[in-house]
């Protein structure tokens, strides 16, 4: 009667150990799902990144692009936009985007891209503007980085999220100050951001040939 019977123990501990794997599995895919599915608005945004600021241990975010590499320290008492700038960088947001404006001797200004990739990427990342923070003693001196304002119905000039600015102009472009809100200072690399700003451009400051950022990463 005993022989030929399998051990009992051994089909449900296999089987056991096939179904936690499973719902592992299961367990993951439905928080990457959670993660795709969350978006950016209007009304979740300064809650998500007011809590997301509190989890940063980046303060810095490099820039490599097709002329070189630019070195930004975010300022910390600049919450809300530092963890906007860090958020989109680990989302790989301003990966193969542009700096799309260049002003001689003024600023040179990234994150956009005329390409259904930077789209798409807004799309699923979300809708939302910052409100302005201007009051935390930071003036636009050169190398300064700083977040553009909206251009859409926006009297109290709300920052557009995906796009920011260097400050070019020596010592600085100090009629920004109360306007935009600076949130970083460029610590490496502005050797860079002059070349950058020296390229020839064509009608509405749009560079004759695309300067690439081609990654950005926060540390």
């Amino acid at each position: 009667m005993g022989q030929g019977r399998s051990d009992p123990a051994v089909p449900r501990c296999a089987h056991a150990n096939t179904t936690r794997r499973t719902q592992r599995r299961r367990r993951q895919e439905e928080e990457k799902e959670e993660e795709k599915a969350f978006e950016l608005t209007e009304d979740n945004s300064i809650e998500f990144f007011f809590n997301y600021s509190k989890t940063l241990k980046e303060n810095k975010v490099k820039l490599t692009t097709s002329l070189g590499d630019i070195t930004i320290e975010l300022f910390d008492n600049v919450p809300y936009h530092k963890a906007n700038f860090i958020y989109l960088t680990k989302m790989g947001y301003f990966n193969n985007t542009y700096f799309h404006r260049v002003v001689k001797n003024f600023i040179i200004q990234g994150g956009n891209a005329d390409n259904v990739e930077t789209a798409e990427k807004r799309s699923k990342i979300g809708r939302y503007l910052l409100p302005p923070d201007t009051r935390k003693g930071h003036k636009h001196h050169r190398g300064v980085v700083s977040m553009p304002s909206s251009e859409i119905n926006n009297p109290h000039k709300l920052a557009s999220p995906y796009e920011f600015f260097i400050v070019v102009t020596k010592p600085g472009s100090y009629h920004l100050d109360g306007g935009y809100t600076p949130f970083g200072q460029v610590i490496d690399g502005m050797d860079v951001v002059d070349k950058i700003n020296s390229q020839p451009v064509d009608n509405g400051d749009w560079p004759s040939q695309n300067i690439y950022i081609l990654k950005a990463e926060a540390f």
